[in-house]
């Protein structure tokens, strides 16, 4: 049976550490801070959000799409510290196909290594497996881009591959190699799920 989606619902996800809920416009001053003094939070993105014009083209870009039906954009926001720390997406949403893509995801480097990452990806994989009904979770970087792979390797993602010269890089002539990872239903409700919740317990 192919699940049902609304888009236009208000999707907010949470635990004791972490808040996602839906990218609005007025969260430019949210990120603003993050967007004037951490530009190289970007470095490997295709769509910076370094300054208070690119910060608030970023969010308009993720508007429009979530209007298009064909992505979910969320604000992060820490608990601990109570202050917002980034943004994350479902993208390339296939309800036919019952797939996404999550990603473009970036934090503050404050909270980088403090566990907040894996709390938004326990969130965001149960809503896409258990809720949505996801069949497969796709994940991309730019294969320069160890620490995000790092990162994704240790969620449970599974390295499927390269895809060569796969798009330009932002402000160069260069072309970008993408690493593709993945999430499959059975290898969350067998291994993954339960392995990143210890995971979170440990933090």
């Amino acid at each position: 049976m192919t699940p049902t989606f609304d888009f236009a619902q208000n999707i907010i996800l949470e635990n004791e550490t972490v808040l996602l809920r839906p990218l609005q416009e007025s969260d430019v001053e949210n990120l603003l801070e993050i967007s004037i003094n951490e530009p190289e939070t970007w470095e490997y993105s295709l769509v910076r959000a370094n300054g208070k014009e690119n910060l608030e083209n970023y969010i308009q870009i993720a508007l429009k799409a979530r209007e298009n039906k064909t992505e979910i954009p969320f604000i992060v926001f820490d608990k601990k510290s109570g202050k917002y720390a980034g943004s994350t997406r479902f993208y390339d949403v296939n309800i036919g196909f019952k797939t996404l893509q999550l990603g473009y995801t970036w934090y503050g480097k404050q909270f980088r290594g403090t566990g907040l990452n894996k709390n938004c990806k326990f969130l965001l994989l149960q809503y896409a497996f258990e809720t949505l009904g996801m069949e497969r979770v796709e994940f991309r970087a730019d294969n320069n881009n160890h620490r995000s792979i790092a990162a994704m390797k240790s969620i449970g993602c599974k390295v499927e591959g390269v895809l060569r010269s796969q798009m330009p890089t932002l402000g160069s002539e260069l072309r970008r190699d993408s690493i593709v990872l993945s999430i499959l239903r059975n290898e969350w409700f067998d291994e993954v799920k339960e392995n990143l919740k210890a995971k979170l317990n440990k933090a």
